[in-house]
């Protein structure tokens, strides 16, 4: 690549001297963005349960010549929430970019629907996103830059597969970006929501599991093919990046043309 392109690519999406937050960092769509961030230039804070997992991860990261840290922590609590945001907080400073991809997939159908799964679900997929987003938000707009993406799901915007609380959850998130990116974007910033197909990652274990569906589902894309984590990667530095300054409030689709067939 000349100079000249390489200096201009990088103006649009270089994430040097930015920071972030990726919760859910340790493990599919999460990683994938994660990994994504720190090799654009981000010092990328990880946040899951899963320490083992995390450590894996950071240092796979590291080998690569990129900073990072992970905070363990349960985001199915406020207090759970507050501490890992302060923790990782407490690594880089304060994060330019954050990203919301922690959830989990509680779907029995709609009759056998606990409370209790209804509030987990809710907790993790739509309040801890909130509450992190008021964390950070304020001080981004104050700084004059920040990225606030979460990553939601088609059973937002249809219903299969007993969508149940989750899809609420995740429909509830994709306007939590539209009312974050009313508060913040005048102040420069955006907030916006991934979209993704069906992705083979552990939150689609179930899905997974069965050939016949996987094939199925593979059919109704454009492309021919399931969504894999990495497919993430490139949208994800697009939203992270001074590029994106003119998208907010937006719900876009990686799904391989799933929502279009």
């Amino acid at each position: 690549m000349n100079t000249r392109a390489h200096d201009y690519l990088s103006g649009l999406f270089s994430l040097d001297g930015r920071t972030a937050l990726v919760t859910g960092g340790s493990s599919g769509i999460g990683r994938a963005i994660a990994t994504a961030l720190a090799r654009a230039g981000a010092r990328t804070v990880l946040v899951a349960r899963g320490k083992q997992e995390l450590a894996a991860t950071a240092d796979a990261l590291a080998a690569e010549g990129c900073e990072a840290a992970w905070v363990s922590a349960d985001l199915a609590t406020r207090p759970g929430v507050r501490a890992a945001a302060e923790e990782a907080a407490a690594v880089y400073g304060e994060p330019d970019i954050l990203v919301n991809s922690a959830g989990i997939n509680l779907r029995p159908p709609m009759g056998e629907l606990t409370e209790d799964d209804w509030d987990r679900t809710m907790a993790v997929n739509l309040d801890a996103p909130h509450l992190l987003g008021r964390r950070f938000g304020p001080g981004m707009a104050e700084r004059g830059y920040g990225r606030i993406v979460h990553v939601s799901s088609q059973q937002a915007h249809r219903a299969f597969a007993d969508s149940g609380a989750y899809g609420v959850s995740k429909g509830g998130l994709e306007s939590l970006a539209r009312s974050q990116a009313e508060a913040w974007s005048a102040a420069g910033v955006t907030a916006n929501t991934l979209v993704p197909g069906i992705v083979m990652t552990p939150l689609n274990a179930r899905l997974s599991a069965d050939p016949a569906t996987v094939a199925a589902l593979a059919a109704r894309t454009l492309v021919g093919r399931n969504g894999m984590a990495d497919d993430f990667a490139t949208a994800a530095v697009f939203l992270a990046s001074p590029a994106s300054g003119y998208v907010t409030g937006q719900s876009i689709f990686v799904d391989g043309g799933f929502s279009a067939h």
